[in-house]
C-alpha cells in the first residue's frame, strides 16, 4: 500500500487525515515558551484568539527527523511504500528532516517531495496525491508526477496586511511597504517555494478582481487538475473571493476550501483569502 504523509501546514485536519487514510505530522507553534502541536493541541479558533491578544509574534518549529524516522520505519516494516509531501524547504526545515529520515530508513521505499508551496497550495498537492493513489499508481509513479506539479502549483491571495509576513521574515521590508497605506489590500503569491508581494489595490474586492484578471490573462488554470480555496479566519473574505473567481474554470464555484491553521496563520495573520491551482503549461 502507498502511504501518503504530509505536515500540518497543508491545512489537512486530523479528521480529514483519518477519513482519507493519510498521516498529517504537526509542526509546533509557540507563544513564548509555551508550545502546541498545530491542529492537535491548538485549534484554529483558539490560535486566532490568542494571536489577537499577543504582544509579540508567535514562533514556529519544524518537525524533527526522529518523528519521521519512527513513522517511515513503521510503514516500511509493514511492507508499505511512502510518499511524503511537505512545506517548501525555503520556508521550513521540515522537508529536510523528512529527507534525513528517508536516508536512515532507506530511500528505495520512501519518496520525499519538497512541494515548493505551503498552506492550501500544499493541501491541493495532497489532494492530487490522493487521486493518484486512488487510480492505483505506485509510489514511484506518484512521486514522478507530483514532482512535475511542484513546478506548476500556484497560490494567489489577498491579505489584510503584510505586517505578519514581514515580522516573520517571509518577505522583505521593501515588499511589505506596498501594504503600508490606508485602505490598500496587498496581493501575495506563493510559487517556486517563495512568498512574494505581487500587487496592491484599494479595497479587498478589487484585490480579488485583480487576482482573477491575472489568472485569466497571465497565469491560466490547468483544468485537468483541481483548485482549492483557503482563508485565515475570514469567511467573509472567502465569500468575496469565490464570487470574484466564479467562471474562471469549470468547477471553480464548487471547489472546496481549507481554513489556514496556526503555523501559517502566524505568518499571514487573519483576514487572508485566495485560491491555489495548477498552472497551465
Amino acid at each position: 500500500m502507498v502511504r501518503i504523509i504530509t505536515d500540518s501546514t497543508s491545512e489537512v485536519s486530523q479528521e480529514q487525515a483519518r477519513e482519507w487514510n493519510i498521516d498529517v505530522v504537526p509542526l509546533t507553534v509557540l507563544f513564548g515558551e509555551e508550545g502546541a502541536l498545530d491542529g492537535v493541541e491548538i485549534s484554529n479558533a483558539e490560535f486566532y484568539a490568542r494571536l489577537a491578544r499577543a504582544e509579540t509574534l508567535p514562533t514556529t518549529a519544524q518537525v524533527p527527523p526522529e518523528t519521521f524516522i519512527e513513522l517511515f520505519q513503521r510503514y516500511v516494516d509493514a511492507g508499505d511504500e511512502v510518499v511524503g509531501l511537505f512545506i517548501s524547504s525555503e520556508m521550513s526545515g521540515t522537508c529536510q528532516s523528512a529527507l534525513i529520515a528517508r536516508d536512515v530508513v532507506g530511500p528505495e521505499h520512501v519518496f520525499v517531495l519538497d512541494s515548493r508551496t505551503v498552506t492550501f497550495g500544499l493541501g491541493l498537492m495532497v489532494r492530487e496525491a490522493l487521486a493518484m493513489r486512488d487510480r492505483g499508481l505506485s509510489a514511484a509513479e506518484m512521486a514522478a508526477q507530483l514532482e512535475e506539479l511542484t513546478h506548476r502549483v500556484y497560490l494567489l491571495a489577498a491579505v489584510d496586511t503584510l505586517k505578519y509576513l514581514k515580522m516573520g521574515g517571509r518577505i522583505s521590508a521593501a515588499s511589505a511597504a506596498v501594504g503600508g497605506m490606508l485602505g490598500i489590500s496587498p496581493v501575495i503569491s506563493v510559487w517556486n517555494g517563495i512568498v512574494n508581494s505581487v500587487g496592491k489595490t484599494r479595497g479587498r474586492k478589487k484585490a480579488f478582481q485583480w487576482i482573477a484578471d491575472r489568472i485569466r490573462n497571465e497565469e491560466p488554470i490547468d483544468t485537468d487538475h483541481m483548485v482549492l480555496f483557503g482563508h485565515s479566519n475570514a469567511p467573509d473574505a472567502l465569500a468575496e473571493c469565490r464570487a470574484a473567481f466564479a467562471g474562471l474554470a469549470p468547477g471553480v464555484e464548487s471547489a472546496p476550501d481549507s481554513p489556514i491553521g496556526a503555523v501559517v496563520g502566524t505568518h499571514v495573520g487573519p483576514g487572508a483569502a485566495g485560491m491555489a491551482y495548477i498552472r497551465k503549461l
